[in-house]
């Protein structure tokens, strides 16, 4: 028989201890296009996925499955300049995403956000769907939609099953094989309308620096990759982050202290009426004021828009101070 096309791929990860080695970007590429395709047999899909999901990826080969999955995206709506591209895939289920408020506070200053992730998942997590329906903001259906919103609010959501219904089914993957793959990596760097900034959060130790240097690789001239939160872009005020950067093209690397000495419990009410309430001034939350305004600096000092850590959360707070309270009804 005829060795299937794919094969190859697997057999670089997988020929033992001695003979597996890493792919090449350009492989990565090769492989993940393939994939996108629909060129792939699902017990190779499955295969490929958890050969790299046990030795996990390197940024060359990051750096490739993005390429190839921002290439299958296709066109974008023209004319949609985006400021700020912002992944949220993880869900909260310790605290209310107190980062929606970061993003949307940027928003209405005029600064342009798109966020992308999944619809939901774990009935245990809190998913930004959720929080946008309570705040009275309509999810994007499409990408048209999506540049709409961007064009009359500077911020969109859209599910990654409208932007790539088959990454989507990839990540859903996780509940068959029991483990998550590279996908869930790939989609925080999809960045689909080619925002000058990007912000992400990851949870498992390493994956910041991956990041990092696949973003280094794609030439991203903007990045922010942090230990947030629940694995979301969302910086926990009660303890110490390292953000890893790329600014104007360099990569660098920030250490923000904790803001408080002690640690906040976990938040016994996820209703996420709440994220309303604290915008409008109706109640206070030390924890979700300090993460809504910690998380915005990140954001600022990623975008370049203020030259030190100091400046950033001076201008968070002053944005904060300066909100419309009408903004969110």
């Amino acid at each position: 028989m005829t060795e299937h096309p794919f094969a190859q791929y697997i057999q670089i990860l997988g020929k033992g201890q001695h003979g597996a080695r890493s792919l090449t970007l350009q492989e990565a590429e090769q492989a993940m296009a393939m994939i996108l395709s629909g060129g792939v047999k699902a017990v190779q899909l499955g295969a490929f996925l958890m050969l790299m999901r046990v030795k996990e990826e390197t940024p060359e080969e990051l750096a490739g499955f993005v390429q190839a999955a921002r290439a299958s995206l296709g066109e974008m709506p023209a004319n949609t300049p985006v400021d700020l591209d912002w992944a949220s895939y993880a869900g909260k289920r310790r605290h209310l995403p107190w980062f929606l408020l970061s993003a949307l506070l940027l928003a209405s200053h005029g600064i342009s956000v798109l966020m992308h992730g999944v619809r939901g998942g774990s009935e245990e997590r809190v998913y930004i769907p959720e929080a946008l329906q309570a705040l009275g903001i309509t999810v994007a259906e499409s990408r048209e939609e999506a540049a709409q919103s961007l064009s009359n609010h500077h911020f969109a959501y859209i599910p990654l099953d409208v932007l790539s219904p088959q990454l989507d089914q990839f990540l859903k993957l996780k509940s068959l094989l029991g483990l998550r793959s590279p996908v869930h990596t790939i989609v925080r760097m999809l960045n689909p309308f080619d925002a000058l900034t990007s912000i992400m959060g990851i949870f498992h130790p390493g994956y910041d620096e991956t990041h990092q240097l696949a973003g280094a690789l794609l030439k991203d001239q903007n990045l922010a990759v942090f230990k947030g939160e629940g694995g979301e872009a969302e910086r926990n005020p009660d303890v110490a982050c390292r953000v890893k950067m790329i600014l104007a093209g360099e990569a660098m690397n920030e250490e923000w202290p904790a803001l408080f000495q002690n640690r906040h419990l976990k938040d016994a009410d996820m209703n996420v009426s709440r994220l309303a309430q604290l915008w409008r001034g109706e109640t206070d939350d030390e924890y979700g004021v300090a993460s809504v305004l910690a998380t915005a600096a990140i954001a600022l000092r990623a975008m370049g828009r203020a030259s030190s850590m100091a400046d950033a959360e001076k201008e968070a707070a002053r944005l904060w101070s300066d909100r419309d309270q009408g903004y969110l009804g």
